[in-house]
């Protein structure tokens, strides 16, 4: 039985992304509650964080799932869910409502990416850290390589935040450059200046596990904050986690990212 960190709920219209006819390349998106759970009994997760699914460039897409995935969450005691909730000025009604719901059960999270627009210096996202100080919440934020959503400026969230906030860094960074920067040093200087960072591998280059495994060996420090992540639809749970379990085999690493970093963190 393995916990799930980052998972989407919520099925996606179809885009021309890129200049392209319009497709659905979340295959495996799932637009029901009971089929989140059939994959869950089937994968053998036994808990999970749930995100609204996102990716299309219609706010009302994202924000319209935070009630589905808070039902999911109330519905069956293994799920745990986060709101999508964004720091641009044509979102702050929307984000404003999100935040009403902070406070619900099951809601353990608080989703932004900057893949749809905005910046860490958008003063939006000033009442999203205040929402998850006052309810504890974690902030589960996209990371990948360049512009706003780079490792660089993605970061910087932790330096500012990190000492009253959760911070989840989703996807380590997001690529080859994230990967190196964060291993290298910068992840585990931010915990041991008590920065509450945590991080997913997932879409992780296939050096970067193995690697960031062998530094937490060699450091003594970071097992407590790594978690295992699926990113469903978008990412593949059988590929993810043989991945991981590849790394980690043999370590006392296994037991924290499969199960009591979630239990932690999320549950």
């Amino acid at each position: 039985m393995t916990n799930d960190a980052h998972r989407h709920l919520g099925v996606l219209p179809a885009y021309p992304f890129y200049g392209g006819p319009p497709v659905k390349p979340d295959v495996t998106a799932r637009a029901t509650i009971d089929e989140l759970i059939s994959d869950l009994d089937r994968e053998k997760t036994e808990r999970a964080l749930i995100l609204p699914n996102y990716g299309v460039p219609d706010p009302d897409v994202a924000f319209g799932f935070n009630d589905l995935v808070i039902e999911a969450a109330q519905k069956d005691d293994r799920i745990r869910c986060g709101l999508w909730v964004s720091a641009l000025e044509r979102d702050r009604e929307r984000t404003a409502r999100a935040l009403k719901k902070a406070g619900e059960p099951g809601v353990r999270a608080l989703k932004i990416s900057f893949l749809l627009g905005g910046s860490i210096d958008d003063p939006g996202l000033e009442p999203i850290f205040a929402a998850a100080r006052e309810h504890d919440l974690v902030v589960h934020v996209h990371t990948s390589p360049g512009a706003a959503s780079d490792i660089d400026k993605v970061g910087q969230l932790v330096e500012r935040h990190g000492d009253e906030v959760k911070i989840h860094l989703v996807h380590f960074g997001g690529g080859m450059s994230g990967h190196i920067k964060l291993i290298g040093g910068r992840f585990f200087d931010w915990i041991a200046a008590g920065k509450q960072v945590y991080t997913d591998l997932s879409w992780a280059i296939g050096f970067a596990p193995r690697w960031l495994a062998q530094e937490i060996d060699h450091r003594g420090l970071g097992a407590d904050r790594i978690l295992f992540a699926s990113d469903e639809p978008w990412g593949d749970h059988a590929g993810e986690l043989a991945r991981l379990k590849a790394a980690a085999a043999g370590r006392e690493l296994s037991d924290a990212v499969f199960k009591t970093n979630f239990d932690k963190l999320y549950a």
